[in-house]
């Protein structure tokens, strides 16, 4: 399985559209090779660099159709739910990290065996917990942005 931006390559920069700088919008992802099996996709969207001990939640969405091939720039994968962010709203919440050095942004794509029994507005951690077993593949794609 392959996740795949046009906006920007694995470990290249986000683009400040993207990010609490510019409109704060999800870019667009292009997903291939889902395995057969795959009842649905989620997708989380974290920063393993986060000053607040190490990591920092800024998606979370399942339920996305296993022949979707596209996450449209500024939408939610029709039929999708979605998480709260570590801000504790639902919805996508663009890179914004404090002055200093680039954080690394890792949208990560998991093909899933069943849809999550979880209600919208669930964490990631309840995501991650209510996934155990399910996960066929995963794929990642990694941006980078910083902050003067």
């Amino acid at each position: 399985m392959i996740i795949t931006s046009p906006s920007f390559v694995d470990g290249g920069g986000i683009p400040r559209k993207f990010t609490c700088d510019g409109g704060d919008i999800n870019p667009e992802l292009q997903i291939q090779n889902v395995p057969d099996g795959t009842k649905c996709l989620a997708l989380v969207v974290h920063d393993p660099d986060a000053s607040n001990g190490g990591d920092f939640v800024h998606w979370v969405v399942w339920g996305i159709d296993p022949g979707a091939s596209l996450i449209k720039e500024e939408s939610v994968p029709p039929g999708a739910w979605e998480g709260v962010n570590d801000a504790g709203r639902p919805g996508y919440m663009g890179p914004c990290p404090p002055p200093g050095p680039a954080h690394r942004y890792e949208f990560r794509l998991y093909a899933l065996r069943a849809m999550p029994d979880l209600p919208q507005g669930s964490s990631r951690d309840a995501f991650m917990e209510a996934i155990g077993g399910s996960v066929i593949a995963e794929a990642a794609l990694t941006g980078l942005y910083a902050r003067a």
